[in-house]
């Protein structure tokens, strides 16, 4: 078949790699404008621009999915399908109806669970043991197309959003072909989402990410690994903004901690301790206001955290 891919951050460039290595030809990318970046603020061509680029792709950069000169241009190429991957646009009905087969999304989830922007943040925060990733034609609705295909993902004890979206990104990069082989030879048909199951997964707002110690470890655990590495867990120490990073392993401290309150801070040479609702947590790294990311103990020993002070 003959594609457009949409798609924006690295999260989709595994999918641009997959299909220009498939059979399928992809004629152009879809992308967002370039964006200014970094304390100079130069403007940045996305992850998938680049590697279009680098491939002598023609790259397509509408300010909206529904601009005229966007669609005319769309309408030469002539793509069979449109796959889909965090493109980060809306798209009208006049866009949808350009392929014969419609624009496919890849979105990384178990639909009918966690439509939205934030499906890998939410479903950690969440404590899913099993996610995945979904195939789905896209019409108007946020994310309710019929599936054409999934893949499941285990969810590890140690996973971030950001390491779980990587994996899935790979993954998905494989279901993403296969759909467009189960389109181009007619063994696929999109079955309706059921109407059970169905969970929302909205963008993790800053507020969100601030860590709530007077709730149990286990889910504390979970929000700052869900919120890694975007928007970024944090705190407060002194009236100062903390970031918080995913918990180190508790194994080998001593027996006799003192008991901490939620929020309670306890330094030794080696760990910096928080209480939470149901035990304390080992802080990993912690990012201070205007500096970089350190070890907590290199952080405690700089600012002399003392008996009785507290996070949050």
């Amino acid at each position: 078949m003959r594609l457009v891919l949409a798609g924006t951050p690295d999260t989709a460039v595994p999918s641009l790699r997959a299909l220009l290595a498939s059979r399928h030809e992809v004629a152009a990318v879809v992308t967002r404008p370039d964006a200014r970046a970094g304390r100079g603020r130069t403007l940045v061509a996305s992850p998938v621009k680049q590697v279009a680029l680098e491939h002598g792709l023609e790259v397509l950069t509408p300010d909206r999915p529904r601009d005229p000169d966007f669609l005319d241009r769309l309408r030469v190429i002539a793509p069979d399908c449109c796959p889909v991957v965090a493109y980060g646009a809306l798209l009208p009905r006049v866009a949808l109806d350009v392929p014969a087969h419609g624009w496919v999304n890849l979105h990384f989830s178990l639909l009918p669970a966690w439509r939205g922007a934030a499906p890998v943040q939410r479903a950690l925060m969440a404590g899913d043991e099993v996610t995945g990733a979904s195939t789905f034609v896209i019409d108007e609705g946020l994310d309710t197309g019929p599936v054409l295909g999934a893949v499941t993902e285990t969810v590890r004890p140690d996973d971030t959003a950001g390491t779980l979206l990587g994996r899935l990104a790979e993954t998905g990069a494989g279901l993403l072909v296969a759909t467009m082989d189960g389109l181009d030879d007619g063994s696929l048909v999109a079955v309706p989402q059921p109407a059970d199951g169905v969970s929302h997964a909205p963008k993790l707002t800053t507020d969100e990410a601030a860590v709530r110690w007077a709730l149990p470890a286990h889910v504390v655990d979970r929000q700052v690994r869900g919120c890694t590495p975007n928007p970024g867990a944090w705190s407060t120490f002194r009236g100062e903004r903390l970031g918080i990073g995913p918990f180190a392993p508790a194994a080998g401290l001593p027996a006799d901690l003192p008991a901490l309150a939620p929020g309670g801070l306890h330094a030794t040479k080696r760990a910096v301790l928080v209480g939470t609702a149901s035990g304390p947590v080992v802080l990993g790294q912690v990012r201070p206001a205007g500096k970089k990311a350190m070890p907590a103990a290199d952080w405690a020993r700089g600012v002399r955290v003392a008996e009785g002070e507290t996070l949050g």
